[in-house]
C-alpha cells in the first residue's frame, strides 16, 4: 500500500470507494442501455447495496495482491457511526471494506485495476 495512503483510515478509504463504486458501476449500466433515470437508478442500486457489494467481495479476493487485500482488511476493521437497513453487519462490513479497496485504489491512481475488478465484480452483470 502506498506509504501515504497507510495514514487513511479504513473509512476514510471506504468513503471514497463509495462514490468510485457507484460511479463505474453506473457507468457501465448506462453504456449498456438508453433507459429511464428510475430504470437506471434501480439497476444501479441493486449492484451497489451491501448485500451484493458483500458477494462482490467474495468473487474477487483470490484475485487481489497483498496491498489490496491490506486495503480490504482495513475496511473490514473500521467500526462505521451506523448500520445498514437491508443488510446484517457481516455484510455491511464486506461492504465497507469493498469500498475501501476501491477507495484505494482510487487514491492511488490505479484506474485499469478499478475496471477489471468492476468487471469481475458485476459478474454475471456483465454478460
Amino acid at each position: 500500500m502506498g506509504e501515504s495512503l497507510k495514514t487513511y483510515s479504513g473509512l476514510a478509504l471506504a468513503f471514497m470507494g463509495d462514490s468510485v463504486y457507484s460511479l463505474y458501476v453506473s457507468e457501465r449500466i448506462v453504456r449498456r442501455a438508453n433507459m429511464s433515470a428510475a430504470k437506471l437508478h434501480k439497476k444501479v442500486s441493486g449492484i451497489v447495496r451491501a448485500p451484493a457489494q458483500a458477494k462482490a467481495l467474495d468473487r474477487i479476493m483470490d484475485e487481489l495482491s497483498d496491498d489490496e487485500k491490506e486495503a480490504v482488511r482495513r475496511g473490514m476493521n473500521s467500526k462505521p457511526d451506523h448500520k445498514a437497513k437491508n443488510a446484517t453487519g457481516y455484510e455491511y462490513q464486506k461492504a465497507t471494506a469493498l469500498e475501501a479497496l476501491f477507495g484505494y485504489l482510487f487514491l492511488e491512481g490505479r484506474s485499469d485495476r478499478i475496471n477489471d475488478l468492476i468487471d469481475l465484480c458485476m459478474g454475471e452483470e456483465n454478460e
